[in-house]
């Protein structure tokens, strides 16, 4: 039973062995993996996680597609000019875009 279906035969999916899964089946696995989806995409973008990379760099998740990869000292170089930061957004709010 746990085979994935791959192939449509008529108003049933073929999975493997020759097991069948029923229309009722198919879209109670859909709803339940476009529900699981959407949870994901809420959970990517609503939280900031941090981890250890594998050269030792921190990664910063949760604000793009891509995580933000520096080494300790480019994000402590990046956290002491904070200020300046938010004052250049400020200064130049009119060109900048807002991403939803």
């Amino acid at each position: 039973m746990g085979a994935a279906c791959r192939l449509p035969i008529g108003r049933q999916q073929l999975c493997g062995k020759g097991e069948r899964m029923a229309d009722d089946d198919v879209q109670a696995e859909l709803a339940r993996l476009r529900a699981e989806n959407e949870a994901l995409k809420q959970r990517r973008n609503s939280a900031i996680s941090m981890k250890v990379s594998e050269k030792g760099a921190v990664s910063v998740y949760g604000l793009g597609r891509f995580p933000v990869t520096l080494y300790q000292e480019q994000w402590r170089k990046l956290l002491a000019s904070a200020d300046e930061i938010k004052t250049f957004i400020e200064e130049n709010r009119a060109q900048l875009k807002v991403k939803e």
